[in-house]
């Protein structure tokens, strides 16, 4: 019995290095533009994931202007503050905040039907 040599297996985590990797601040983050439908025809976009030093209410003034659409900033508790506009103004929400400089294309994630 002494010439077998037997290892008993540690807790070994292979994912310990690629978990550390994320936490660090190369953890990216995006912007998430949503839809949800209302009734019938009716819909909703958000925008979610902008970073907090931007004013929202200045944000949301100049998207209801370009897109003569209303809406509003809501204060969600797991969220934060998250933009609504009413109807699908998912393309167009995108291609205004790349253009005016407020994220990168590679950093929105568009969901939806």
């Amino acid at each position: 019995m002494s010439d077998l040599d037997i290892h008993i297996p540690t807790a070994f985590d292979p994912f310990a290095d690629a978990n550390a990797e994320d936490a660090g601040a190369g953890a990216k983050e995006y912007v998430h533009i949503r839809i949800q439908q209302r009734n019938g025809r009716k819909s909703l976009t958000t925008v979610q994931g902008l970073k907090k030093e931007f004013s929202y209410n200045k944000i949301l003034k100049d998207l209801k202007k370009e897109f003569c659409c209303n809406g509003t900033v809501v204060q969600d508790p797991e969220l934060g503050k998250v933009i609504q506009l009413q109807g699908d103004q998912r393309k167009n929400v995108s291609t205004f905040l790349v253009q005016a400089g407020i994220v990168k294309k590679d950093s929105i994630k568009i969901h939806g039907f």
